[in-house]
């Protein structure tokens, strides 16, 4: 049989894990197939784009598979046979994924856009872009992992300022320290660039350069009037549709006038009109977001038990997946609030998973294969810097049993996290971020307390399944 071209492109929010590990399965899952596959993996992390498809790529391959949770320039694909799907779905099913393609059900894909291959014709199509539902979360998600570099990057050097005294930056204070006002003010313009930027790559994901122009100006206005992240997500969503409604408006205008469009009519209406549609929002929203702020406040002091069950159950559910990234987000664009209590636990129950596995395997070693001792000691390094994918493969092989196990570690970690009032400053790095956690010990003790324990149980389970006996090399 000839070679069969596949080509497949992946992507998450935070570009450091799902990306990757997905990518690899795919390719694994094309190397252990009775078919010859030639396999072509274009990666989106935070480094950028590497190994970029071209478009003699897209023209050779029999089909395209789309694992990805963020906008990754899909409708370059028109006319192809399509396979869109959440990044972790590769992890867990990527041969199913390629059998789709080479058994002809994936349904061809039709750019968003109005896109027309190099022949200019178009080709029956039975898909559109993905369910509403899926786009609107990835446009969310593209916004989040552009937003992240400059929470990390503001909120370490904020928190950096204040191991010089926390009034060392107050020019007023008599601790004041000259370089602890320039990291903190320098982390403070990162910070004040995180809901503009949210808002610009959600709309950029709708309707790419020109939505990202519309709604960088929506996120500055919701700083501007106090409605936060909640009406960056608000204005990035009306600044896309926007724009879709401008290019829908005018696309029977002379081609001749496509340049005037782009550089003039769109930046100018469509700044006009995210003005007027979020001006009489603004108010409410900001009100509404407040609201929100003075709750979760009152339940982190009130209630931390119910918060860190919750909190902890969520970000092991799925670990990448959806529920792990409405808390993520949440905690992470609370911090552009000042709250910085909510992330600790975020960061907690999101770092617990891949320990778990990894006490699990050092404490009842024998119990697993080689291959999966091997990936618990990776755990060590992957869970200390807040990769939580690492425990993917072991949850994968009897989820029902597992994830439970996982979700229970997670939200001692939180709840404990929470109890102890810990502050961080990051929402990524895990063990990295320690010198700027404000109860780092406590975190630390927390974070190993639910892994530990859960660890014990999931190695008792192995113990069980082995029937108490010794898995052989």
């Amino acid at each position: 049989m000839s070679q069969v071209k596949i080509i497949a492109v992946t992507g998450c929010p935070t570009g450091i894990a799902h990306t990757f590990m997905a990518a690899a399965a795919l390719k694994k899952a094309a190397e252990k197939m009775d078919v010859d596959i030639k396999i072509k993996v274009e990666t989106h992390g935070q480094a950028g784009i590497e190994n970029a498809l071209t478009e003699q790529d897209i023209q050779e391959a029999k089909g395209v598979i789309v694992a990805a949770d963020k906008d990754v320039n899909a409708d370059r694909f028109h006319g192809k046979p399509v396979v869109d799907v959440p990044v972790a779905k590769a992890l867990r099913g990527a041969e199913a994924l390629i059998q789709q393609i080479l058994t002809g059900e994936a349904p061809i894909y039709k750019a968003k856009s109005g896109y027309t291959n190099q022949e200019g014709t178009e080709k029956p199509t039975t898909k559109k872009g993905g369910s509403i539902g899926r786009s609107i979360y990835k446009s969310l998600m593209n916004g989040v992992s552009h937003m992240l570099p400059f929470v990390v990057g503001g909120g370490v050097l904020i928190a950096l300022s204040f191991l010089f005294g926390i009034y060392s930056a107050d020019p007023d204070h008599e601790t004041y320290n000259a370089f602890a006002g320039f990291l903190n003010n320098l982390g403070g313009l990162s910070f004040s660039l995180m809901v503009p930027i949210l808002a610009a790559f959600i709309a950029e994901s709708i309707g790419k350069r020109s939505g990202m122009v519309v709604g960088f100006i929506g996120g500055l206005l919701a700083v501007e009037t106090g409605a936060g992240f909640l009406g960056g997500i608000i204005a990035g969503f009306a600044a896309g549709y926007l724009i879709v409604l401008l290019q829908f408006v005018m696309k029977k205008f002379p081609k001749s006038l496509d340049g005037l469009k782009m550089i003039f009519l769109f930046p100018v209406l469509g700044i006009f009109l995210i003005g007027a549609v979020m001006f009489p929002l603004m108010t409410p929203i900001a009100s509404i977001n407040e609201g929100m702020m003075t709750f979760l406040s009152s339940v982190q002091t009130s209630s931390p038990l119910l918060l860190g069950l919750i909190v902890g159950a969520m970000c092991a559910f799925d670990m990448g997946g959806p529920v792990n990234k409405a808390a993520y987000v949440t905690g992470t664009l609370l911090l552009s609030q000042g709250n910085l209590y909510f992330m600790a636990g975020v960061s907690a129950a999101c770092i617990a998973p891949p320990l778990i596995t990894a006490f699990a395997v050092l404490f009842y070693r024998k119990y697993f294969t080689k291959e999966e001792r091997n990936a618990g000691m990776v755990n060590f390094i992957l869970g200390s810097t807040h990769i939580t994918e690492g425990a993917i493969p072991f949850a994968a092989k009897n989820p029902i049993v597992v994830l439970p196990i996982l979700m229970f570690g997670s939200s001692i970690a939180a709840i404990m996290t929470y109890y102890f009032s810990v502050q961080v400053p990051a929402p990524h790095g895990g063990f990295l971020v320690l010198p700027v956690v404000t109860g780092a010990l406590k975190w630390v003790f927390s974070i190993l307390t639910g892994s530990i324990l859960a660890g014990i149980l999931f190695g008792l389970y192995r113990k069980k399944i082995a029937g108490g006996k010794p898995i052989e090399d």
